[in-house]
């Protein structure tokens, strides 16, 4: 592992240098950590136009308890903007299921033992199968706000999420607009729609900046729709699972977190008061404080 030139500074928002992991591969991962190298991991994994930088308020006050590692997931900056090359991920397929096993071969270039992992939204789904496809590597699970559908009737855990019409021309609209130039536009759409009205026109710089920065992403993850969770793929997540959503997230995210509930053994949920979709920003000391208390067996 090596730090990671060519990042302007101001563009980290104040967070630390970030270092690379080059994977077996040859895939290159850019992260941020923060905490003492001897303490327990606690992994954070974005979601949609983010990257590392989106933990920024997790990343300090939960130093004081774990060795916090945040990386950016392939396609997403600083890959692909700072001349990374092919084995960055500007030349693989963008996919959910490509980013699984990505943070399965990360943990393990960590060499930590099994880590305590932080997934929201998309990451939120990336996460859950994470914990699915690599149990060994994972200690615990906080998903707060998962991304995807919940399957219904005879639907398996291939089953993909089914997305209404209005919200497919919706995102469509949104692709367009950023397509042709005219991000914030579209952006503002896309932001909205899973949060709730009005909220990029109040976001804070910082996120805006990096929602520009992963504006290219969202065409990319619109080919590539989410999995359905499913009571049989919920029923292989074996360890300590804390579900967080917003009492104003969409209810897409409160179903998915409602129907984990019962599907995940011994799950626990926190349920933030007044927060939506970016609880951990808006409402970080709580979210904070539900995250630390998840290690050490707390109640909600």
């Amino acid at each position: 592992m090596k730090l990671l030139d060519g990042v302007d500074p101001a563009q980290l928002f104040g967070l630390p240098a970030p270092d690379i992991a080059t994977l077996d591969d040859g895939l290159q991962v850019p992260f941020v950590q923060t905490g003492h190298e001897h303490h327990e991991v606690m992994l954070f994994v974005h979601g949609s136009l983010c990257d590392f930088r989106y933990w920024k308020p997790q990343l300090g006050p939960l130093a004081k308890q774990y060795r916090c590692v945040a990386p950016s997931l392939s396609h997403y900056w600083p890959t692909g903007v700072l001349g990374f090359g092919a084995m960055a991920g500007g030349s693989r397929q963008f996919s959910w299921d490509a980013h699984v096993d990505e943070l399965g071969r990360f943990i393990e270039r960590l060499a930590a033992g099994p880590v305590h992992v932080v997934g929201h939204s998309r990451g939120g789904c990336v996460a859950f199968h994470l914990a699915v496809r690599y149990p060994e590597l994972v200690k615990s699970l906080v998903l707060a706000d998962p991304g995807g559908a919940v399957a219904r009737g005879g639907d398996d855990g291939r089953a993909r999420t089914v997305l209404p019409a209005p919200v497919n021309a919706l995102r469509a609209k949104a692709a367009e607009l950023i397509g042709r130039g005219e991000v914030d536009e579209g952006l503002g759409l896309f932001v909205d729609s899973v949060s709730r009205p009005g909220f990029w026109a109040r976001s804070p710089k910082e996120f805006k900046a990096m929602a520009m920065d992963n504006a290219n992403t969202l065409a990319l993850q619109f080919r590539d729709p989410l999995p359905a969770y499913d009571a049989h793929t919920a029923s292989r997540v074996q360890c300590p699972t804390l579900l967080i959503d917003g009492e104003k997230s969409p209810r897409m995210f409160r179903d998915a977190v409602g129907a984990l509930e019962g599907w995940i053994e011994g799950a626990r949920r926190g349920t933030i008061e007044g927060a939506s979709h970016g609880m951990n920003v808006t409402h970080a000391g709580v979210f904070n404080r539900l995250v630390g208390g998840q290690q050490r067996g707390g109640e909600y």
